[in-house]
C-alpha cells in the first residue's frame, strides 16, 4: 500500500454494503492525509444463490469468500464485512484489523399494516431467511407461518409491500445505516424477546497480515469494546461449531461494571430454547464465550445438532 495510489475497498454491492464502505472509506481517508480510496463492489456466492434458503449451502463465508480471495490476490487493499457474515476461522493470511463502533444490536419487526408480533393474526406469513430469527418468532406464536425471504433490505421491504408476507425482520443497524427511520416502518424488539445473531452491527475492516501499512493505518480506528464483544460472541460461535444451519443468538457487551453474555440456542420450531448468561471481566470475554458454548452444546445434546444437521444433507433441505 502506497500513499501514490488510491487504496481500493473491497465489498458486496448491495445498498447497505455500499453505505458500509462508504464509512469505512471516508474514515480511512481521514487518517490518511493526501491519500484517496475506491470502492470496487464485487458478487459473492450468498448474492448469487438468491432462490435457496443460506443454510442448505452451509451459510457462513457465502458473503465473504470472493472479496477475501481479491484481498489476498491484492486487487483490493482492505474488505469490508458484516462481521455476522465473517466465518470464525478466518482464511490464512487475512486479518480483521479494525472493528467499528457497533451499530443498535436489535432486531425491528417490519409489518406496516399490523404492528406487532402479538397483533399478527393467527397463520399470518412472516418473511425470514434466518433460523435464529424464525426460532424466536415460533416460540412466542407457534401459530404463525414462517417463510424464505431472501434479499437486501429495500427488496424485501418491496416483497411486503406486494403481500408475499405480513411482517419481516431486518436489523435495526441496517436500517440506522441506509438512513431509514425504524420507527417510522416497524417496532423494535427487546433483546429479551430477540436475541440478535453474534456479531450484528459490528462492521469490520480486513487486510492482508503482511501488510503493516494498511495494519497500522487500520490500527486508529479500532474500537476495542466492540472487538472485546465480538470476540466474546465469535468465540461461543466456534465452541457451537456455529453456521447458519443454527439457530444461535448472542449478545455480550459491559453492564453496571461486568462483562456479561447472554446467549442461547432453539429448535428450529422454537420448541426448545437452550439459554445461558455468562458474567466475568471483559478480559475473560473469550473463555466466556467458550465456556457459554461448551454450555449450551451440553444443554442441547448430540441428538439435538444431529438432527439440525439432517435437514442439510447434500446441501439439500429435507
Amino acid at each position: 500500500m502506497t500513499q501514490d495510489r488510491p487504496l481500493i475497498i473491497g465489498t458486496r454491492g448491495s445498498p447497505l454494503a455500499l453505505a458500509q464502505a462508504r464509512t469505512v472509506a471516508a474514515l480511512v481517508a481521514g487518517h490518511r492525509p493526501g491519500g484517496s480510496c475506491d470502492i470496487r463492489t464485487m458478487r459473492t456466492a450468498g448474492d448469487v444463490l438468491v432462490d435457496r434458503p443460506l443454510a442448505a449451502f452451509g451459510g457462513k463465508g457465502l458473503f465473504t469468500k470472493e472479496i477475501d480471495d481479491a484481498l489476498l490476490a491484492a486487487t483490493i487493499d482492505l474488505a469490508v464485512h458484516s462481521m455476522k457474515d465473517v466465518p470464525t476461522a478466518l482464511p490464512k493470511g487475512i486479518v480483521i484489523a479494525a472493528v467499528l463502533p457497533r451499530e443498535d444490536v436489535r432486531d425491528v419487526l417490519v409489518s406496516p399494516a399490523l404492528g406487532s408480533l402479538a397483533a399478527l393474526p393467527s397463520g399470518a406469513r412472516v418473511g425470514t431467511s434466518s433460523l435464529r430469527r424464525r426460532a424466536q418468532i415460533l416460540a412466542q406464536r407457534s401459530d404463525l407461518s414462517v417463510v424464505e425471504f431472501r434479499g437486501n433490505v429495500n427488496t424485501r421491504i418491496d416483497k411486503l409491500q406486494r403481500g408475499v408476507a405480513e411482517a419481516t425482520i431486518l436489523a435495526r443497524a441496517g436500517l440506522n445505516r441506509l438512513n431509514i427511520v425504524a420507527d417510522d416502518i416497524g417496532i423494535t424488539l427487546a433483546v429479551t424477546d430477540m436475541l440478535p445473531a453474534p456479531a450484528q452491527g459490528a462492521i469490520g475492516i480486513a487486510c492482508r497480515e503482511g501488510d503493516d501499512a494498511a495494519r497500522g493505518l487500520l490500527a486508529s480506528l479500532d474500537d476495542r469494546a466492540t472487538r472485546h464483544a465480538i470476540a466474546c460472541e465469535r468465540s461461543l460461535l466456534a465452541a457451537l461449531d456455529g453456521s447458519c444451519r443454527t439457530p444461535i443468538g448472542a449478545f455480550a457487551r459491559s453492564e453496571n461494571g461486568a462483562f456479561v453474555l447472554d446467549a442461547l440456542i432453539a429448535e428450529l420450531d422454537g420448541s426448545k430454547i437452550f439459554r445461558v448468561q455468562r458474567r466475568g471481566s471483559v478480559s475473560d470475554a473469550v473463555s466466556l464465550g467458550n465456556d457459554a458454548g461448551s454450555e449450551l452444546r451440553r444443554q442441547g445434546g448430540a441428538e439435538f445438532f444431529a438432527r439440525l444437521a439432517a435437514r442439510y444433507q447434500d446441501g439439500i433441505e429435507t
